[in-house]
């Protein structure tokens, strides 16, 4: 019977198992507590500089926040096994909203995506009426974004 390659996803340890790392640079790591320590410690900063990132910047126009959690979130999946739980429930989320799209009409796919095109709009002009018109626009587009309502 062939070894399986996937990770356990019941193992309730904080860290990851060296048996469930795939990079030897990192086993290495893992072999000397101390560096290992410091390790984790950097890889928990790191990551969860972009968790908290992640609401900080979810207002801005575009995907905001979301790219930067999912960031985090597999940043510190690499060490620490509750984040890797979390990621997989993410994963398995995206999984099943994929496949429910799918399966819906084209008619509902045009209208989700006309919704989001406004919905996305609307985010762009209370930028603008909030902070302005951006002066890099050309004049062109600023003298017409200037005739727009609050602007």
């Amino acid at each position: 019977m062939a070894e399986s390659t996937s990770p356990d996803r019941t193992d309730k340890n904080i860290t990851l198992d060296a048996q469930d790392d795939r990079w030897e640079w990192r086993r290495k790591i893992r072999s000397d507590p101390k560096k290992h320590l410091i390790y984790r410690i950097g890889v928990g900063i790191v990551g969860g500089i972009f968790l908290i990132a992640a609401p900080l910047t979810g207002w801005l126009p575009g995907p905001g926040g979301i790219p930067l959690f999912i960031l985090g979130l597999a940043i510190l999946a690499s060490e620490f096994e509750w984040a890797q739980r979390a990621l997989y429930k993410v994963k398995d989320w995206v999984k099943v909203l994929t496949t429910w799209t799918g399966k819906q009409p084209a008619w509902l796919k045009t209208l989700g995506s006309i919704a989001l095109f406004c919905c996305v709009l609307v985010a762009i002009w209370l930028y603008m009426a909030v902070l302005g018109v951006p002066g890099w626009l050309p004049n062109s587009w600023e003298t017409w974004l200037h005739d727009l309502p609050l602007l």
